[in-house]
C-alpha cells in the first residue's frame, strides 16, 4: 500500500485508485509532469490556477536562491517586514484603483478568513452574504461562506451569520438588502466562479454588486483567488468589468507554483485599527513567499503585460476549438465556459444521451467527468480535472504559459474522448482501469435507439422492484459493449464501480391486465453483487437496500418487490421492517407457485408420470425451498429433502419441521377431500392414523416425524446430496449458494432438473455432459399484454421474473400490504398467486436454460434418451 493511503487519507487513496487517478508523479517542468514509469503529461489543471509558470519555473526558483544567497531572514514578526512591503506596494499598483492595504495570509482560504474579519470589525456587524454553488475554502468560515451544503453539514456549517443567494441575480441581492443590510457586513463573490463549474455572470453584474452593497452601506468582497492574477487575460477578472471591491482576496497564483501564500487587498476606508493591531500570523508576509510574490508580478507585468495578453489569444484559441468539438457532439457537451485559461467543459448529466449504458447511470450520479478525466490522464496523458460543486464540468486551467502545439493537443484528445462517449462504448472509456483496449480495427459499440420515456398515471398502480448484478453477466446485459471484456477485466470493473456508485433506476414500465388496469413500476439497481452483499455485515446491506427503497418510495411506489438477495441478506425482508416506510413482498410466493407448474410441466413433457417419480428439493431449508417441498409433495411418489451440509445439524432440525408440515399439509388436504395415488406420498401421509393432535407442541410433532421418516416413510430428509440426488428424477433446486450445486454425476438417467436459484445453483457442465437430462429455469413469466419492461433482463419482450410478476400483480390490485415475507411463506398467499396470475392474465413463458430459450431439439433428445432408456 503507499503510504499516502496507509498514513495521509485512506478514503481518498482508495477513491483515486478505483477511478485511475493514482499516478505518482516524481517530476515536473514547464507544463508537463512525469511519472515514476517516465511518462510524460501535459498538465492542464495547473494546481487550479496555482501555477501560473508551470512546474518549477526557473525565475521563481532564482528569487528563492538570490535569497539564500543573501541570507535574509524568513520568519521575522513583528518587525518592519521588508519583503512583505515591498510585494504589498507592488500589488496595490497593479490592483484596480482605490485599493490601499494589503495583510498577507498562507493560502486562499486563511485570506478568506481574514477579509472576513476585516469586514465584521469595520462595521461591527455579523452577517456575511455569500451566493450558492460557490466555493471559498475549507476553514470553517470560509467553508460557511461556500454555497454547497454538501462539504458543509459534517461539519457543523455554516456557522451562525452566513446567508446566501443565487450568483449572478442582482435581482436576488438587492432584494436580501432592502430586508438584512443592517445586519450585513459583507458581501463575498467570485468574478467567476471555479469549482462552481467555471460560472460567468451576466455582464454588468459585478458592476451591480457594487453599486447596490454601496448603497446599503455593506462592503463587497472579490474572491480572485482563482481568478486572479493573470489567469482570465487581464491581472484580475474583475479590471473587465471597471469595478474596484471594498476588498479583495488573491493566493494561488501569487505563489508561483512554489509556495503557498495569500493576500487581502482592501480600502482604506475598509480598514480598521481594531483589524490592524489583533489580527496577525506567524508564517504571513515571510520573506520566502514575498520575494515568489515579487518574481510573480514581475512575469505578469514583463515587456508591458505581454503574458497577459497572449493568455487572451490563447484563451480565445482554446476556447474556439473546445466550442468546435460541443457543436460536433452537443449530446454529450452542454457548453464551454469561461475566458482567458480558465474555462469548463459541461456534460450533460441525464441518462438521455447514454440510453442502455453505464455511462448514462454515471452522467446521472455526477460520476460522469471523473472518468473523463481518468480517460484523458491514463489514455491522452492529458491531465484535467472536475470542478468540485459543478460536478458535471471538466476545467481546463492550463499554466499560462502552455503553447499552440500544446492547445492543439488538448483540443484533439477532448474530441476524441467525447467520440468515445457518444458512440457509448464504456468497454473502451473505462477499460484502461482494467488494462483493456479495444484493438484498432475493432468497431466501437454503434449508438443504440433512445428509450422512449414512460411518465406515471394518476390511475396506475405503483410499484418499483429492487434488482442487482447477481453475476457479472447482468452487466453486459444492461450495456452491450462490456462483453468485450474478459471476466477477469470485468470483474474488476464491478469491483470499482459498485464502490462508487448509488441505487439507480435501471428503467420504468407499465403493466397493462386483461381488465385495462394499469401499473407503472420501476426497477431499481442496488449496485452489488450477491458475493458483495453476502460479505457485507447486516447493517452495511441493509443500508444499501434501504436507500434504493427510499429511492423507490422517493418516486411514488407503493409497493416495492425484492429482487434476488436483496431477499436473502434482510431474511426475507423482514429486518426491513423496522424501516421501511412501504409495503414489501420477496416475490416468493408467485415464485413457487409458478416454479412447481414449470417443473410438473416439464416432466409431464417428456413423459415422467408425476405418481411414480422421485421428486427431491435442494434447499428445502429455505422459504422458497420449504414451500417448494410442500406443493411438489401433493403430486410425487416419493421426496427427498436436501438442506445445507455446512451446518447439517441445524439444517436437519430445520427440514425435520418441513417434514411435519407436509404431513400435515398433505393430511388436512385428505380432509378437504383430495384423493392421491396409490402408493405416493399424499396417499402415505393420509393413511397415518396415530399423528399427534394439530396443536400438539412442535416438539412433539418433530419427535414423531423422526420415528415416520425412520420407518421407511417415502420421505427423506439428508445433507447428502451426493448420495441422494442420484435417486431423484425431478429436482428443483432453490438455495442463497453462489456455488454450483448440481453436476452432472450427480443426476439420474433422464431426470428433470428446475433451477430457481440466481446464479444457477447447476453446472453448465450438464449441458454438454448429460445430454440426457433436461433442465428449465423456474419462474419465468409472460406477462398480460406483453410490455416493454425497458431492459430486457436477459429475457425477451414482455417476460419477467415470477418475483417481478408478484409485484406487479399486487400493484394492479392496489393490494399495498406486506406478502411473502420471511422463512415461512402463508400457504393462503400461494393460492392467492396462483389466482390472480390467472385473473390478471400473467402464465408461464416458453421454458428456458441458463438464461436462454430453450433449444426444441433439446426437448426431442431428452424424449428420444428416454424412450431408449425405457425399451
Amino acid at each position: 500500500m503507499h503510504p499516502y493511503i496507509e498514513f495521509v487519507n485512506p478514503h481518498l487513496g482508495k477513491l483515486l485508485t478505483d477511478i485511475g487517478l493514482d499516478k505518482r508523479f516524481l517530476r515536473g517542468q514547464g507544463v508537463y509532469l512525469y511519472d515514476h514509469n517516465g511518462e510524460e503529461y501535459l498538465d492542464c489543471i495547473a494546481a487550479y490556477g496555482a501555477l501560473p509558470f508551470g512546474y518549477n519555473p526557473p525565475e521563481i526558483w532564482r528569487a528563492l536562491h538570490d535569497l539564500e544567497s543573501r541570507q535574509e531572514p524568513s520568519f521575522i514578526q513583528p518587525s518592519l517586514l521588508e519583503a512583505a512591503g515591498e510585494l504589498a506596494a507592488r500589488l496595490i499598483a497593479a490592483a484596480p484603483p482605490g485599493l490601499q492595504y494589503v495583510t498577507f495570509a498562507n493560502s486562499g482560504a486563511e485570506a478568506v478568513e481574514a477579509a472576513l474579519k476585516l469586514a465584521r470589525a469595520k462595521t461591527g456587524r455579523s452577517v456575511i452574504l455569500s451566493t450558492r454553488n460557490s466555493f471559498h475554502g475549507k476553514t470553517l468560515g470560509a467553508l460557511s461562506a461556500t454555497g454547497n451544503e454538501g462539504y458543509q453539514k459534517a461539519f457543523g456549517a455554516p456557522v451562525p451569520g452566513f446567508s446566501h443567494i443565487p450568483f449572478g441575480d442582482a435581482g436576488a441581492l438587492e432584494a436580501y438588502l432592502k430586508d438584512h443590510a443592517q445586519d450585513t457586513a459583507a458581501f463575498i463573490v467570485e468574478p467567476i466562479q471555479g469549482e462552481g463549474g467555471i460560472v460567468e455572470p451576466p455582464p454588468g453584474y459585478l458592476r451591480q454588486v457594487r453599486e447596490l452593497c454601496a448603497n446599503y452601506g455593506v462592503l463587497t468582497i472579490f474572491d480572485e483567488i482563482q481568478s486572479g492574477l493573470g489567469r482570465t487575460g487581464t491581472m484580475f477578472a474583475c479590471e473587465q468589468d471597471g469595478v474596484t471591491p471594498d476588498i479583495m482576496v488573491v493566493a494561488k497564483a501569487l505563489g508561483g507554483g512554489l509556495l503557498p501564500i495569500g493576500a487581502v487587498l482592501c480600502t482604506a476606508d475598509a480598514y480598521t485599527e481594531d483589524f490592524g493591531l489583533k489580527h496577525s500570523s506567524t508564517f504571513a508576509g515571510n520573506s520566502l513567499g514575498a520575494r515568489v510574490g515579487l518574481a510573480v508580478l514581475d512575469l505578469l507585468t514583463k515587456d508591458d503585460g505581454a503574458l497577459l495578453s497572449a493568455v487572451q489569444e490563447k484563451g480565445a484559441l482554446l476556447k474556439a476549438g473546445l466550442e468546435r468539438v460541443a457543436k460536433k457532439y452537443p449530446q454529450v457537451i452542454k457548453a464551454i465556459r469561461g475566458r482567458g485559461l480558465m474555462l469548463g467543459i459541461e456534460f450533460s448529466n441525464s441518462r438521455a444521451p447514454y440510453p442502455h449504458s453505464l455511462l448514462g447511470v454515471m452522467a446521472e450520479q455526477e460520476m460522469l467527468t471523473p472518468m473523463v478525466a481518468s480517460y484523458l490522464l491514463n489514455v491522452e496523458r492529458v491531465r484535467v480535472a472536475p470542478t468540485l460543486n459543478g460536478a458535471s464540468v471538466i476545467r481546463i486551467e492550463p499554466p499560462l504559459i502552455i503553447g499552440h502545439a500544446e492547445i492543439e493537443r488538448v483540443v484533439a484528445a477532448v474530441e476524441r474522448t467525447v467520440q468515445l462517449m457518444a458512440s457509448r462504448d464504456t468497454a473502451a472509456f473505462l477499460g484502461h482501469l482494467v488494462s483493456f483496449r479495444r484493438p484498432e480495427q475493432a468497431e466501437s459499440a454503434l449508438p443504440p435507439s433512445a428509450i422512449q420515456e414512460i411518465r406515471p398515471e394518476p390511475a396506475d398502480g405503483r410499484f418499483a422492484f429492487l434488482v442487482h448484478p447477481v453475476d457479472l453477466g447482468n452487466y453486459t446485459d444492461f450495456d452491450a459493449s462490456l462483453a468485450a471484456l474478459t471476466e477477469a477485466q470485468l470483474e474488476d470493473l464491478s469491483s470499482r464501480w459498485n464502490d462508487m456508485v448509488e441505487p439507480f433506476v435501471v428503467s420504468s414500465t407499465r403493466i397493462v391486465d386483461r381488465y385495462g388496469r394499469t401499473a407503472y413500476g420501476d426497477f431499481i439497481c442496488v449496485p452489488k453483487t450477491a458475493a458483495q452483499l453476502l460479505a457485507m455485515d447486516k447493517k452495511q446491506a441493509i443500508e444499501e437496500i434501504m436507500a434504493a427503497i427510499d429511492l423507490a418510495v422517493e418516486r411514488g411506489a407503493k409497493i416495492v418487490g425484492l429482487g434476488a438477495y436483496t431477499s436473502v441478506v434482510t431474511m426475507g425482508g423482514r429486518q426491513l421492517l423496522p424501516y421501511t416506510p412501504v409495503a414489501l413482498t420477496t416475490g416468493n410466493s408467485y415464485t413457487v407457485v409458478s416454479g412447481v407448474e414449470a417443473a410438473t410441466t416439464a416432466a409431464q413433457q417428456v413423459g415422467l408420470d408425476l405418481n411414480k417419480v422421485t421428486g427431491a428439493v435442494v434447499g428445502a431449508g429455505g422459504a422458497i425451498g420449504k414451500a417448494l417441498a410442500l406443493l411438489l409433495a401433493e403430486q410425487v411418489q416419493r421426496l427427498i429433502l436436501i438442506g445445507n451440509p455446512a451446518r447439517p445439524e441445524k439444517s436437519e432440525y430445520r427440514m425435520l419441521k418441513v417434514a411435519v408440515e407436509i404431513i400435515q399439509h398433505l393430511q388436512e388436504l385428505k380432509k378437504a377431500g383430495r384423493h392421491f395415488a396409490p402408493g405416493s406420498l399424499g396417499d402415505f401421509a393420509a393413511r397415518l392414523s396415530d399423528s399427534p393432535a394439530a396443536a400438539a407442541p412442535l416438539s412433539t410433532w418433530i419427535d414423531y416425524a423422526r420415528g415416520v421418516l425412520a420407518s421407511g416413510a417415502p420421505l427423506t430428509v439428508t445433507v447428502e446430496s451426493r448420495a441422494h440426488l442420484p435417486k431423484a428424477d425431478l429436482i428443483m433446486a432453490a438455495t442463497s449458494s453462489l456455488e454450483a450445486l448440481i453436476t452432472p454425476e450427480l443426476l439420474k438417467q433422464g431426470a428433470v432438473v428446475c433451477d430457481m436459484s440466481r446464479p444457477s445453483n447447476v453446472s453448465e457442465s450438464v449441458l454438454q455432459d448429460r445430454p440426457d437430462v433436461l433442465v428449465i429455469d423456474g419462474g419465468v413469466i409472460a406477462l398480460p399484454n406483453s410490455p416493454d419492461l425497458g431492459w430486457n433482463f436477459g429475457f425477451e419482450k414482455g417476460t419477467a421474473f415470477a418475483c417481478m410478476s408478484e409485484t406487479m400483480m399486487l400493484a394492479l390490485e392496489g393490494r399495498y400490504e406486506h406478502i411473502s415475507l420471511g422463512a415461512d411463506l402463508n400457504l393462503e398467499h400461494l393460492e392467492l398467486m396462483r389466482t390472480l396470475a390467472k385473473k390478471l392474465g400473467f402464465s408461464l413463458a416458453g421454458f428456458r436454460a441458463f438464461d436462454r430459450p430453450l433449444d426444441p431439439a433439446i426437448w426431442e433428445r431428452v424424449r428420444a434418451l428416454r424412450k431408449q432408456e425405457t425399451a
